[in-house]
């Protein structure tokens, strides 16, 4: 998968907000006790290695981690300047959230939050749903003959969990 590019200042970026505006979970920063939860959800629900860069965005000041909470639930996450800084991700909803514009939220307010940090773009690496940004936020794909930053990433052996 490639890496993108987003113009934190585009007309895209722009759109993206207000249309991303209006329901009713909240979005906000995730709060240093609430680490453990937001971790430990993350591994449950999508890998080892995504809860790592959770880790990390809580680490972060301010809390790099944005994350989706109704009625005292969590329902997402999305984490900015983990793996390297101006990278946008990881960032996920639960099974049963999807499709109801909570991934949408959490994107254009880390992307917000970004810009306000000072950004002027946002990477995002090794991106999953391509198609996905280049619709949203006009995202483009950087070329390149390798996976960037995750080349030669360590992982653990298959026969090990």
């Amino acid at each position: 998968m490639p890496d993108m590019l987003v113009n934190l200042y585009g007309s895209e970026c722009r759109a993206l907000a207000e249309k991303a505006n209006g329901h009713s979970v909240t979005i906000r920063p995730g709060l240093p006790p609430e680490m453990h939860v937001v971790v430990e959800w993350v591994r449950e629900h999508f890998s080892e290695n995504w809860a790592s860069e959770v880790s990390v965005a809580f680490s972060r000041q301010p809390i790099a981690c944005l994350i989706a909470v109704e009625d005292g639930k969590l329902l997402g996450f999305a984490c900015y300047d983990t793996t390297a800084r101006g990278f946008f991700g990881p960032t996920g909803v639960a099974e049963e959230a999807r499709g109801r514009g909570i991934g949408l939220s959490l994107f254009s307010d880390c992307l917000q939050t970004m810009k306000t940090l000072g950004h002027a773009y946002a990477f995002i690496g090794d991106a999953g749903p391509v198609d996905f940004y280049k619709s949203a936020v006009g995202a483009i794909e950087i070329p390149a003959r390798d996976k960037g930053l995750y080349e030669g990433m360590l992982r653990r052996p298959k026969n090990q969990s």
